[in-house]
């Protein structure tokens, strides 16, 4: 089959064109695949090869071995690399905005004018990584101390997460309790910020470790923040009150070490206690 019948058979093909999905991560770098045979061997000085989004703007135009960046928006001016060997384009600095559908275009240029060869679709989505979850907690001021009073947060990540729970362990259970999640996004970056405060009333268990779980979207991953602990120390008389000084917050030097240590001293007689933080 000759090179101008071959053409016309490759451009018949176009209207089942293949797409694909593609994936990046905020302020890095995305790939925007062509996935292009080749079979004919044909030089790039043959070729009229361009990108565009799905608001038909264009990303990056390569006319006959040289690049044409007065057709490329502003926006994408700086942004792009063309490898070669692959056929893919690559966006750097990707942003949440650049989600969305992208296409790439391939004519051959001949005698005869430009004859549309190949063409591919990329739908991009964007991930940001959200910060470890941090569980914050508030001076208790009530004298039932075994409520303990805490919030907790993360920050700068996307899409927006599913939920976000404590999970309070004993030795002998799990349990996860649940509130309403605040949610904020940030008008230019368009990243969320997430928090929940509650009130737990903690068992009478005599270690007890207080997890917040952040579960995300799509894949359900589940960040976990460092643990919470809580040591309930059985003390009598004037005891107690020597306990309750040596009893303090203890913050980590490691995000992998607890992040709160919680000392609660009770009376043998459990009518009276402190919480200490």
């Amino acid at each position: 089959m000759g090179l101008r019948n071959t053409l016309v058979v490759m451009a018949l093909l176009l209207s089942g064109a293949a797409s694909l999905e593609s994936q990046a991560f905020f302020n890095e770098t995305g790939d925007l695949p062509c996935h292009f045979p080749n079979s004919q061997n044909l030089s790039l000085d043959k070729l009229v090869i361009f990108w565009q989004d799905q608001d038909k703007l264009v990303l990056y135009e390569l006319y006959r071995g040289q690049e044409k960046p007065h057709n490329v928006h502003p926006k994408y001016i700086g942004r792009t690399s063309f490898d070669q060997d692959s056929w893919t384009l690559r966006l750097h600095n990707v942003q949440i905005k650049d989600k969305g559908l992208y296409q790439c275009f391939i004519h051959y240029k001949g005698p005869q004018g430009l004859v549309p060869i190949h063409q591919m679709s990329s739908d991009l989505s964007v991930l940001a990584n959200f910060s470890q979850p941090e569980i914050n907690l508030i001076s208790n001021q009530t004298e039932n101390s075994n409520i303990i009073n805490l919030t907790c947060s993360s920050t700068q990540g996307y899409p927006e997460p599913q939920r976000m729970y404590i999970l309070l362990k004993t030795k002998n259970s799990t349990t996860e309790h649940d509130t309403v999640m605040k949610k904020s996004q940030n008008n230019i970056t368009e990243l969320y910020n997430v928090s929940i405060s509650m009130s737990l009333s903690i068992p009478p268990e005599t270690n007890v470790s207080i997890f917040c779980v952040l579960q995300l979207k799509p894949t359900k991953t589940l960040l976990f923040s460092p643990p919470c602990n809580i040591e309930t120390i059985k003390v009598e008389g004037k005891e107690s009150e020597q306990t309750e000084k040596r009893a303090e917050l203890q913050e980590p030097e490691r995000s992998d070490e607890a992040q709160c240590d919680i000392n609660i001293s009770k009376t043998a007689s459990g009518d009276k206690s402190a919480t200490h933080f």
